[in-house]
Order: C-alpha cells, then sequence, then structure tokens
C-alpha cells in the first residue's frame, strides 16, 4: 500500500511539473503541406532556408510534408504557401498540449513498478521498455551488462562529447573481437536529439544479443557494435523545460544566437553540398566536416573496424522506410543489393508491425524523401569508410496518424518499437551471410 501511495504522489509530483513545460512551444502549429509538383516540393522544402521553420518531414509527390510554424511565422508562412498554390492544413493548432500529453502518458507509465519477472533467470535484468530513458541511466547499463556478462560483452569509449559526456558503445563478441575473420554489424540511435523512439530498438537489440539470446546464430556469425545515443548532449537537452524538439548536438555558433549543428550533416562525404549554411536551421551542416567531437568520434569507431563491418544501420524516427544512399540522390554502385537486402528487412518488420502502423517503404534517401541531403553518415559509412551496407531506418510515427505529433512517444509502443525493429536487424544479418 505504500509503494501504492509512493506511485501516486510522484505521479501527481510530475504532473504539477509537466503543465508547467514546453512554453517555448505555446502556439506553435503543426502543419501538413501537399505539394502537387517538383516545383512546388523544392519550393516548400526550401523554406526552412528562407524562415525559421522546423520540417519534420519533407513534402514530395507522393507524400505529405509535416512543418512545424511559431505563432510569429503563421502569417507569413501560410503566405507563401498561398502565392505558390500549395495546399495546407493544419495538423495541430498547438503543438504545446501534445508535449503535454506526452509528459502526462510517460509520467504514468515511469510510477508504474518495474516488472522484474523477465530477469529471474539472468544476472541482469534489461531496462524496461515502457517508458523513456535519460543519458546517465543507460550509460550506467552499458557498464553493468559489461559486467554481468564479461565473457560476451565489452563496454568502450569512443570519446567525449562537446560538452564532456562519454559517448559509450558495446562489443558484443563470442570471441572478444579476435576472430576477424566475422563479419561486424554496427547499430546506432539518436543521432538526432528528439528522436525518442529510437531508444529502444539499440537497447532491445543488446537484451536479444546478450541477456536473453534466442538466435544463437547471430552470435556465432556476427559481432556487433552498439552504440545507443549518438548525441549525448542534444538528447539531455531535449529533456529540459523548451528543448524537446532539439535535433542537433549543443555547439555553440559564434557570431549567432543560434545553437547546435546537425551531426547528420557534419560527416565529409559530399558535405555542405545539399544542407544549410545558416546556424539556426535544423541542417546546419557546421563549419567544417567532422568539426564536431560526436562525428570524430563516430568515424573513430568506423575506421577501427571498416575493414570487418559488413553493414551499418543508423535509426531515426518518423516515417516507416529504410533508406540508403547517396544522400544527394546518386545510387550508390551496389545500389541493387541495397535494395534486396532492404527490402527483406522491411518485409521483416510488416510481418509482425502492429496493423495501424503503415508498411515499410525501402529505397534511396533522395528518391524516398523527394529532397537531398549531404554529410549523413550513411554516405560516409559507404563511401569514406567502406562499409559495403550502409542504411538509415526511420521508424514509424505515432500510432502511424498524421492527426497527431511524429516525433510523439507512447509507452504501450516503445518495446513494440525494439520488438519490430530487431526483426528487421535480424532479417538484415542473415541475408547477408546468405547471399
Amino acid at each position: 500500500m505504500a509503494n501504492f501511495y509512493k506511485s501516486i504522489l510522484v505521479f501527481c509530483a510530475t504532473f504539477y511539473v509537466v503543465c508547467a513545460r514546453h512554453e517555448a512551444y505555446d502556439g506553435h502549429t503543426l502543419y501538413e503541406v501537399v505539394v502537387k509538383n517538383a516545383e512546388q516540393a523544392v519550393f516548400v522544402n526550401g523554406l526552412e532556408n528562407e524562415i525559421p521553420i522546423d520540417v519534420f518531414s519533407y513534402a514530395n509527390t507522393g507524400r505529405a510534408g509535416e512543418i512545424l510554424v511559431s505563432k510569429e511565422q503563421k502569417m507569413e508562412f501560410e503566405a507563401k504557401l498561398t502565392s505558390m498554390d500549395v495546399d495546407y492544413s493544419i495538423l495541430t493548432e498547438n503543438i504545446k498540449e501534445q508535449l503535454e500529453r506526452e509528459d502526462m502518458i510517460l509520467a504514468e507509465a515511469a510510477s508504474k513498478p518495474v516488472n522484474s519477472s523477465s530477469s529471474r533467470s539472468s544476472r541482469l535484468a534489461p531496462l524496461p521498455l515502457d517508458r523513456t530513458h535519460r543519458f546517465q541511466v543507460v550509460d550506467n547499463y552499458l557498464v553493468q551488462v559489461a559486467n554481468a556478462y564479461p565473457n560476451r560483452v565489452t563496454v568502450e569509449s569512443a570519446g567525449r562529447s562537446l560538452e564532456g559526456r562519454d559517448m559509450k558503445y558495446l562489443k558484443i563478441s563470442t570471441t572478444n573481437f579476435q576472430d576477424r575473420r566475422k563479419p561486424i554489424i554496427y547499430v546506432m540511435s539518436l543521432l538526432h536529439a528528439r528522436e525518442w523512439v529510437t531508444l529502444p530498438a539499440t537497447l532491445y537489440a543488446i537484451e536479444k544479443l546478450v541477456i536473453d539470446v534466442t538466435d544463437h546464430d547471430l552470435l556465432n556469425d556476427f559481432d556487433w557494435i552498439i552504440m545507443p545515443i549518438a548525441n549525448p548532449d542534444g538528447f539531455e537537452f531535449s529533456f529540459t523545460s523548451n528543448g524537446r524538439f532539439w535535433r542537433k548536438n549543443r555547439r555553440i555558433n559564434p557570431g549567432t544566437n543560434c545553437m547546435g549543428v546537425d551531426l547528420n550533416r557534419n560527416f565529409d562525404v559530399d558535405w555542405g553540398t545539399a544542407s544549410s549554411n545558416d546556424a539556426c536551421t535544423q541542417t546546419f551542416h557546421g563549419p567544417r566536416p567532422f568539426s564536431e567531437p560526436e562525428s570524430v568520434n563516430i568515424r573513430r569507431v568506423l575506421n577501427a573496424y571498416s575493414n570487418r563491418i559488413d553493414m551499418l544501420i543508423d535509426i531515426h524516427s518518423f516515417g516507416s522506410m529504410i533508406l540508403f544512399g547517396r544522400g544527394t540522390g546518386v545510387l550508390a554502385p551496389n545500389a541493387l543489393t541495397l535494395n534486396f537486402v532492404g527490402v527483406n528487412m522491411a518485409q521483416a518488420i510488416d510481418r509482425v508491425k502492429w496493423p495501424s502502423k503503415p508498411n515499410y517503404v525501402v529505397g534511396n534517401i533522395a528518391h524516398v524523401l523527394g529532397m537531398t541531403g549531404s554529410g549523413g553518415l550513411s554516405d560516409y559509412a559507404q563511401v569514406g569508410a567502406g562499409i559495403p551496407l550502409s542504411f538509415v531506418y526511420e521508424l514509424p510515427a505515432y500510432r502511424g496518424r498524421r492527426d497527431m505529433m511524429g516525433f510523439l512517444v507512447e509507452p504501450s509502443f516503445i518495446r513494440q518499437a525494439g520488438v519490430e525493429t530487431w526483426e528487421g536487424i535480424k532479417a538484415g544479418a542473415r541475408t547477408i551471410r546468405n547471399m
């Protein structure tokens, strides 16, 4: 009974706190934008370089875009769309209400006792996947996993972030990475800070490779590198009162009032050719390639094992997509193989996904999204580090619904995000093994 009342008190206290959050987003409106042709798509997707808007998803002729606009910019934004005869509608009049809802449902989930029954036969309980974990919790957990399973797991540091946080990753292997004939699969999440739903995908992969192993062939045939939090400073900032939609790292950009670099535009393949020079935009590529310690740290890990990494999977949200390079729209020489492996992964996910979620789409990043990008990790992995197969996963939006903000996390889907993404990763590993 005491625990029950304690849970109620925690929930009520959290309710009081969350109602005072997100003031910076009060009055921000989420628009759905529908373009009729390529000219309109280029115009709409280029607006982020003209006015301070936040593009959640880019518009193309086969897919509506989602754009968040502050109350100060709404009139100008709508006028620009009207001038080009672009159709739009309002998905959410005030995004702050959605953020308060997310806070409430996550607080309610966190107030419930943790069910530890799944850990009775193991040395370590996996992190519960009905809530969103903060950086320090995950950081401690990686150390605990390595300590509990020293014959299979090593915890390593890729280096420090801009603000000094340790970018830890796990090396999972039955041979302590000594068998150089074994290919490596590299899996990473949270390169973009606000994409909280991607974290359970890497945490669940750790659970299934270390704590609750049912697919022993994946351990026997592959070594694994898993980095759950690739942007620790941005991720931590996204939990602050007005940081929920923070995407970049936390660089202070001299001469501006705007902070952060989009780490997924900071790698040196096609850097600066299809990204933003404006430090105030979400896709600011930084002052130079690899200007950020986070991208340098990732490069260090990839280059250390590039001759053995067969596949890289960089997990993002949202959109139910599996994408491959190059971000400029130029197909990689092995595009047919990339597509074949991607389709196998997508079909595996579609077999276990919730019926309310759309089927996964597979294809080149620029062709599927209807816009080009440069300096991305997936392109660097394939072109710069020589990794044969490099993919971007875009996990599903909130219930797959167009009327709900796509980055919103619902507790009931957190574990499912891990489960279905793991099915895709498994299918990819087995496909390349059998090729």
